[in-house]
């Protein structure tokens, strides 16, 4: 049966529109490449024009630039055909890529939406309004505790911060006039050493001792008022 009538051809996908663009990029490539050559030769005959006198053979001349300068009209008439439709799938490919960055961007906000949905499940205000009742209620209940642990068990309740302050000018009072001699608090001078006037301590005694009646002429004294050592005598 395949042999009478044949296998079914699959069909080629249609072409793209990038692959429609590069081929007709590529045409108008060699159109261009063709108007070159042309504008090549339309050189070439003008300067033989300049260089021909007039008549039959600049004539001829002038016959084969026109042949040239229609096949350039016609080759640029093609070329700017082909610009057009270059434009027209650049402008078909932009809207197919700005739609496939909206199918996209639509497709992401879906996905983000549902997320968010499921989030905002656990989440509630009222739980989250509770919870910042219960911290403020926690941060007073640690403020009175640091302040309990803080305060001072020798320091009684019932002093009275007027009577402190009276103490406490009286004080400078008391230091500004002990100051004011030196410029120095009485407790930061270097102690004096003591009057002896003032200790009423008998007087130190002088070099000579005084010696018993009794003993005035028995024993000599020396240059100082001590006892002369006695001699010893050699004599028999």
């Amino acid at each position: 049966m395949k042999r009478v009538f044949g296998v079914k051809k699959d069909k080629e996908p249609p072409p793209s529109v990038g692959d429609a663009s590069d081929r007709i990029t590529k045409r108008g490539d060699t159109v261009d490449e063709k108007i070159k050559k042309l504008d090549a030769e339309l050189s070439r005959y003008k300067e033989q024009l300049k260089k021909t006198r007039p008549g039959p053979a600049q004539e001829a001349i002038k016959v084969r630039a026109m042949r040239v300068l229609k096949q350039k009209r016609m080759y640029e008439g093609q070329r700017d055909m082909l610009y057009n439709q270059t434009f027209n799938l650049d402008q078909v490919a932009f809207a197919a890529e700005g739609i496939k960055d909206a199918q996209q961007t639509m497709s992401a906000l879906k996905s983000a939406n549902k997320e968010l949905k499921g989030m905002m499940k656990t989440v509630k205000i009222q739980d989250i309004d509770n919870l910042q009742d219960e911290m403020m209620d926690l941060m007073d209940v640690s403020s009175e505790i640091q302040e309990t642990l803080g305060r001072s068990y020798s320091v009684p309740d019932d002093i009275d911060e007027e009577e402190l302050m009276g103490e406490l000018d009286a004080l400078e009072a008391d230091m500004g006039m002990e100051t004011e001699g030196d410029g120095v608090p009485a407790y930061l001078q270097p102690d004096k050493e003591p009057d002896l006037e003032e200790l009423n301590l008998p007087p130190a005694p002088t070099g000579h001792a005084p010696v018993p009646a009794g003993r005035a002429n028995a024993q000599g004294e020396d240059e100082l008022g001590l006892p002369a050592v006695p001699h010893a005598s050699l004599r028999g």
